[in-house]
């Protein structure tokens, strides 16, 4: 495994060394000098121009455009929603794919939608004006009231998306503007038993055979939208060594974390959320085999979550791994003597101290704070509509800077977007997940905690959520609509159970909420803010900021890696996949693929790797070549590549992608989609 370095090494490395290839660059700042000496590839200003405006960002993945009429690939798993809420307990697209021969077949996804980012304005000396002079929670206040405000302001101006983001743990501060497309629809998903060939025991694992692709169209007043310059895709894809590059928004990394950050999510964070998860998995897994209809129902819901306990269980191995946190805190010590050895920092104080005493205070407060203000304590996601109805309502009628961040302005048309949308609510699920989950919220808060005996002084967990999911009509869209017309009086006036619980709870979790932004999120937030400017003043910006959903670049090749015992090459082929198939799920390949199998070109590459760093979140991400042109598409990483989250491991951190080869096998032969082969190579050049 990759020895950690020291950040000032870490940092001469990222300027001078060929072990580069770590890295999430913003693309106002990629390292292009770096790339063209060391690969002879020229990616200009034209060039990163091109690509990021052809990079698409969707809810929680990346994905691209690839026609002038607006068609966007990503994985499979990213749309899985969509695939859901067209899908009833009969029939299930996610199981049986599709295919829209004609654009009037495309169908609707009603929550997706789809950003690209044409703008970014740094706006750190605003944000740090605001906030010069003030105590912790007064400066954490302003702080958000001048994002707030600058947000309403820039789509007022500019009609755009906009958002505000902190990059280096708020050394600086960038308004992100994206024009937005809210009109998504589906137009080609292949079944999941070839998009996740594998399932779960295959998650995280390479070799990989997985066709994790889908396409989809973004309208604007109802018709295509017209792209100037679509990616273009390159069927043969490329060749082990070959430079290939990574346009995506990865979620987040917690590089940059104190020693006591990474402690406290060893210690606490990690562990009773692998808990309470391990078992919901159990419940979803024993509820799956109670029909078809089950099946189909938890199916999506029961992926999602075991891909989450994977994650978390290699993230918590990581942070267990006694000589990575001994060289993590050699690094911070390291650090830490040169800011004491530096005049002009000797007034900044101790801010790892300041975040050792805040995650004290966040140890008392992290019970309450999951299960009252998270999702913990009451999962349904009927509930989740109440409580966004309940705490809407009341924040529209404040000024937009005095307003919770998720209820500005800015928020709501989203918010709204989402209460209309007609997706389906399965009661006996809803009734597994709340019943579950008020479960929990007794046994960690304790049956004397105040909101356990209100809630439950005379029901249990199942009889109260068997009154709660009957009782309500929050699953009817108009109704949701209603309320959100009416107004708080609407909600007030309310009787639906789900309504009148959010509305019970709503001054206690507001409470532990404000509580722990004040002496939690407050004093860490100017303490990040300090350490990552020492780090300015004593490196530069040559080092990249940790990963927060916005859009970086990354480079690499294309290489596999080497296990105890084995070379694990970077490629799999087709022939491979019937090789591995056992006909049972979650290796059973689906009929159409058995129904063709003679017609096939069974050398053609089906997945590949690389050493691109990558996390959730860039899935979906168009693997690109030096040209920009699309020779991939990411969906996954090695099983190494889940500790990337804290320090990059250059031996054997490695990305997955779908090859475009086995995108134009599958699409010609096996789906007859000749159609959208054409459009893919229709494009101006």
């Amino acid at each position: 495994m990759r020895r950690l370095v020291s950040i000032a090494l870490a940092c001469a490395a990222v300027i001078g060394s060929a072990r580069a290839d770590e890295g999430m660059w913003t693309y106002d700042n990629f390292p292009s000098a770096l790339v063209r000496e060391k690969f002879g590839a020229n990616i200009d200003q034209p060039w990163l121009d091109r690509v990021r405006q052809a990079t698409v960002r969707l809810a929680g993945c990346t994905a691209s455009f690839v026609s002038q009429d607006g068609l966007i690939l990503t994985n499979h798993h990213c749309i899985t929603a969509c695939l859901a809420e067209n899908s009833s307990k009969d029939k299930s697209l996610l199981e049986d794919g599709f295919l829209a021969r004609q654009r009037e077949q495309e169908v609707r996804c009603p929550t997706q939608l789809a950003d690209v980012l044409v703008g970014m304005d740094n706006i750190t000396a605003k944000v740090e004006a605001a906030s010069a002079g003030l105590d912790d929670r007064s400066a954490n206040e302003a702080r958000k009231r001048t994002l707030t405000a600058l947000e309403q302001d820039c789509e007022k101006t500019s009609g755009q998306k906009c958002q505000s983001v902190s990059l280096y743990n708020g050394g600086q501060y960038f308004l992100y503007r994206y024009q937005r497309y809210t009109d998504i629809r589906l137009v080609f998903a292949p079944e999941a038993g070839i998009a996740a060939f594998g399932g779960d025991p295959d998650n995280f694992q390479f070799p990989r055979w997985c066709l994790d692709m889908a396409f989809l169209r973004a309208y604007q007043d109802g018709k295509p939208v017209r792209v100037a310059q679509p990616l273009s895709i390159n069927f043969a894809g490329a060749e082990p060594g070959e430079l290939i590059l990574v346009s995506g928004h990865p979620g987040s990394t917690d590089r940059l974390l104190t020693v006591s950050q990474l402690q406290r999510l060893r210690d606490t964070d990690l562990p009773t959320s692998l808990l309470r998860s391990s078992e919901l998995r159990g419940r979803y897994i024993q509820f799956a085999k109670g029909s078809e209809a089950n099946r189909r129902i938890v199916d999506d819901s029961l992926s999602g979550l075991e891909n989450g306990i994977k994650v978390r269980r290699k993230l918590l191995d990581a942070l267990l791994d006694e000589n990575l946190m001994t060289k993590k805190q050699r690094d911070e010590a390291a650090l830490r003597e040169r800011v004491a050895a530096t005049p002009s920092l000797a007034t900044m104080g101790d801010p790892w101290g300041d975040i050792e005493r805040a995650n004290r205070v966040a140890r008392g407060l992290t019970n309450e704070l999951t299960f009252l203000e998270g999702a913990a304590g009451f999962n349904s996601r009927l509930f989740r509509y109440a409580r966004t109805l309940v705490r809407a309502t009341a924040e529209r009628e404040k000024p937009n800077g005095e307003r919770l961040r998720e209820f500005t302005d800015a928020a709501l048309p989203r918010i709204e977007q989402q209460l209309k949308a007609p997706v389906p609510v399965y009661p006996e699920l809803e009734r597994l997940t709340l019943s579950f989950s008020l479960e929990r919220m007794r046994e960690w808060l304790g049956p004397d905690d105040a909101t356990v005996r209100q809630l439950l002084r005379a029901d249990s967990p199942d009889t109260l959520a068997n009154k709660l999911i009957e009782g309500s009509t929050l699953a009817d869209p108009a109704v949701r609509l209603a309320l959100w017309s009416g107004g708080s009086s609407a909600v007030a006036a309310s009787t639906d159970p789900m309504i009148v619980l959010a509305r019970q709870i709503d001054d206690r979790s507001r409470q532990i909420r404000k509580r722990y932004e004040d002496e939690v999120e407050a004093p860490v937030s100017v303490a990040e803010t300090k350490i990552a400017k020492a780090r300015f003043a004593i490196y530069g910006t040559n080092v990249y900021p940790d990963a927060t959903f916005t859009l970086r670049l990354n480079f690499g090749t294309v290489q596999g890696w080497e296990e105890p015992g084995k070379i694990v090459p970077p490629y799999t082929t087709l022939a491979t996949l019937f090789e591995r198939a056992t006909g049972e799920a979650p290796f059973a390949i689906p009929a159409s693929w058995l129904a063709v199998k003679d017609q096939l070109d069974l050398s053609t590459r089906f997945n590949a790797s690389g050493n691109n760093d990558i996390v959730g979140g860039n899935s979906g991400s168009p693997l690109l070549n030096a040209k920009g042109e699309v020779v991939g598409l990411m969906f996954d990483g090695n099983i190494h590549s889940i500790s990337g989250s804290y320090w990059f491991d250059t031996e054997k951190n490695r990305s997955t992608a779908v090859h475009p080869a086995i995108m134009r096998e599958a699409l010609t032969k096996v789906y007859k989609a000749d159609h959208l082969l054409k459009e893919l190579q229709q494009r101006k050049r």
